[in-house]
Order: C-alpha cells, then structure tokens, then sequence
C-alpha cells in the first residue's frame, strides 16, 4: 500500500550500513496535527538513501511511502515492528528543493490534520 504525507523535514539521520548488503537512512517529518505536532520517523533503505541529499532540516517536503510490518517471537513473546518506508521524497507546494533560508510567506497553507493519503495511482514502483 503507497500513502503521502507532507510536512517539514525535523531531523535527518547519517547514513548506515546495516550489513554488506544492506544500507538504510532515517528521517524525521515534523507534522501538525491540532494540537498536537507529530513527529514520524521514515526510512529510506538502498538506492534511495539518497533522496534527502536535496533537502536541509526545516524545509516542507511531500513523502511518498509504503507501510509495512512483521512479527518477531522471542522466548515465546510476539512483537510487532512496523516500518515506514519512503521511497520518493519531494519539495511540497513547488518549493525549490534544499532552500531553508528562503522567505516563506506567514500565510502559507498548513497540510490538513491528516495528511496520509493512499494513492495507489500514484505508485511508481516496478512491481
């Protein structure tokens, strides 16, 4: 399943090499949601670490995702992880890409509450 989420970009982490064959980076989206702000954690994994080379902490950006989750038993006690994997990450609005220092107007658009949006149309993966 492909959602959205939009929001400003609150924190993003080095890259890590996990194993030799695996590498993820992870990054923070800072969303408003009422009263209370929401702080998402994402990871982007392989080929698409790079995606956030573009973009500095503070700047809006659209996040294109996919939700997933596994089952991990351990002395016969079920967790459940959940991940959120982005796999394309954009300038929101038509911002330029990587300009935090660029004056925004104070009458700009706040995203909706609840920004996750599925779109499946919107899906660019190869399978």
């Amino acid at each position: 399943m492909a959602y959205d989420a939009q929001g400003k970009l609150h924190e993003i982490f080095d890259e890590q090499q996990v194993s030799e064959k695996f590498r993820k980076r992870e990054f923070v989206l800072e969303i408003p949601d009422g009263a209370y702000t929401q702080f998402i954690k994402f990871q982007l994994t392989q080929d698409k670490c790079n995606l956030l080379d573009q973009f500095n902490v503070g700047d809006e950006v659209k996040v294109a995702f996919n939700l997933s989750g596994k089952p991990f038993t351990k002395n016969g006690t079920t967790m459940y992880f959940t991940n959120l994997g982005a796999w394309r990450v954009e300038a929101a609005n038509g911002a330029s890409a990587g300009n935090s220092s660029a004056p925004r107007s104070n009458n700009a658009a706040q995203p909706a509450a609840s920004t996750f949006v599925m779109d499946e149309a919107d899906n660019d993966l190869p399978f």
